[in-house]
């Protein structure tokens, strides 16, 4: 019988090296184990299928396919930041909510989940009558209208879910272990990306409205799905939080607090400067390489791989250096400065002719937005400490997505300004080349990377002034359960 019940040597020997193979499996412990954690996170894949879908996919089935004009596919794509800056409020909501059933995190990750299955149902529908591709009669502006309210529902219940997911892992994890919780979150957003990538772009690859009709809606019941898969017996019922009666601070009140705190403010700045450098660029990557430097629809389609793949190391490297106490502060500024380098690599990457050199810079934007993001968010959270995780992570999200929803749009705005004028002949005849426009972008981001850099040196010297004392390191391993 010993032998039967033992476990096989092969099978010992992985269980040991598990841990070390699987990136971020030492975020797992005894309250919060690895399976539990990972379907945890199934929230954030949802979110990932959402953010393929309306930045990626339909972006190009409604300009191509559906004959929608670039411009009006702009607004719509642009219409989920519209509930970005309310994501302050959603966070300080789910700190301070009073149900029945002693929950605060799970009816706003169920909310935010109806809203994004809502607008994900009518928006195929909504869609082909946008295009005018009906059989009945057509009525003024019905597509525009519906079209709208589908992008809006979809954009409000992401932001919802996400920033109340996103809390609920802060309540669950301990202590020891969030340093590597929050960047496994956001392995698990890419992981969702990449796999709505890949499903979405097979099934579609030929085209049919019945097919845009089933793809959406499919991607609708699977955040449905995904996301109670993730609620299941997480968050644990609290009879404090089922008077009504119990008073509850104002959201101004509790804002001002999160304001009044040192560094706050200017942690909020740098994360808007930050983000949207980053994400200027976000559009322009594939074309710079297909245009500029004449790359194959492989070969640019690669980047996406690279610049995720970047993404993976910046988290690892920045949990890695949570985990034994470093400063957030300095990892975000860090990943500001590895954004200086891959910018340039890119900007050089032209002159010189060099599609190694803007592959190592994609991998390295990669890498710092990584660094600066965990950075951040976690900095953010510790000056959330006693006053909700909610707030402080709202806080953070709202301004992280705004500014970089702006700067999303603005990119594609200066690349074609400044091309136009440079094709002309307006900005002089050694510009005249079809790569100013996409360096004039690219410059930009290394200004507000400098600027980034500017907002958040203070807080780094502070930092360091601290953990020069005999004290612990604080990070976000010391964040309250």
């Amino acid at each position: 019988m010993r032998r039967l019940t033992a476990p096989f040597p092969a099978v010992a020997a992985w269980r040991r090296l598990t841990p070390h193979l699987l990136p971020f499996a030492d975020a797992a412990t005894k309250e919060l184990p690895l399976g539990r954690l990972l379907r945890l996170s199934l929230f954030q894949v949802s979110v990932g299928v959402a953010l393929v879908l309306l930045n990626g996919t339909l972006n190009r089935v409604m300009i191509v396919e559906l004959g929608v004009p670039a411009g009006l596919v702009a607004v719509m794509i642009a219409l989920p930041l519209v509930a970005a800056p309310f994501r302050a409020l959603i966070g300080h909501k789910s700190d301070t909510h009073r149900s029945v059933l002693g929950w605060r995190r799970v009816p706003y990750i169920w909310m935010g989940t109806m809203l994004q299955f809502a607008g994900l149902a009518i928006m195929p529908f909504a869609l082909l009558v946008l295009s005018g591709d009906t059989l009945g009669p057509q009525v003024p502006y019905a597509g525009e209208v519906a079209a709208a309210l589908a992008f809006l529902l979809v954009g409000i219940g992401m932001h919802m879910a996400q920033t109340a997911g996103l809390a609920l892992a802060d309540d669950l994890a301990p202590r020891h272990a969030r340093p590597r919780v929050v960047p496994l979150l956001y392995v698990m957003l890419l992981v969702g990306m990449v796999a709505a990538s890949v499903v979405v772009g097979a099934t579609l690859a030929a085209y049919s409205p019945m097919r845009l009709i089933q793809v959406i809606q499919g991607a609708a019941l699977a955040s449905l799905i995904l996301n109670g898969l993730a609620l299941w017996k997480q968050e644990a019922r609290a009879h404090a939080r089922t008077g009504a009666d119990s008073p509850r601070p104002a959201f101004r009140e509790t804002w001002r607090a999160f304001a009044a705190v040192k560094g706050a403010r200017r942690l909020l700045v740098a994360t808007g400067l930050g983000a949207a450098a980053f994400s200027m660029q976000d559009i322009l990557l594939e074309p710079y390489g297909g245009e500029i430097l004449a790359l194959g629809v492989g070969a640019t389609t690669m980047l996406t791989a690279l610049l995720a793949g970047g993404t993976l190391i910046g988290f690892a490297l920045a949990a890695r250096a949570l985990g034994q106490g470093q400063d957030p502060h300095r990892i975000a500024a860090l990943g500001a400065l590895a954004g200086v380098a891959a910018f340039s690599c890119v900007i050089f990457a032209a002159p010189t002719h060099s599609p190694a050199l803007f592959r190592a810079g994609t991998v390295l934007i990669g890498f710092g937005g990584g660094l600066f993001a965990v950075g951040t968010l976690t900095a953010a959270m510790a000056l959330g400490e006693g006053r909700g995780n909610g707030l402080a992570l709202g806080a953070w999200g709202a301004v992280q997505a705004t500014a970089a929803g702006a700067a999303l749009g603005l990119g594609g705005v200066i690349r074609d300004a400044v091309g136009e004028a440079a094709m002309a002949g307006g900005l002089g005849s050694a510009l005249v080349s079809p790569a100013t426009g996409y360096a004039a972008v690219y410059q930009i981001e290394i200004i507000l990377l400098f600027a980034t850099l500017i907002a958040i040196g203070p807080l780094v010297r502070h930092a360091r002034a601290r953990t020069d004392r005999p004290t612990r390191p604080f990070g976000l391993a010391e964040f309250p359960g």
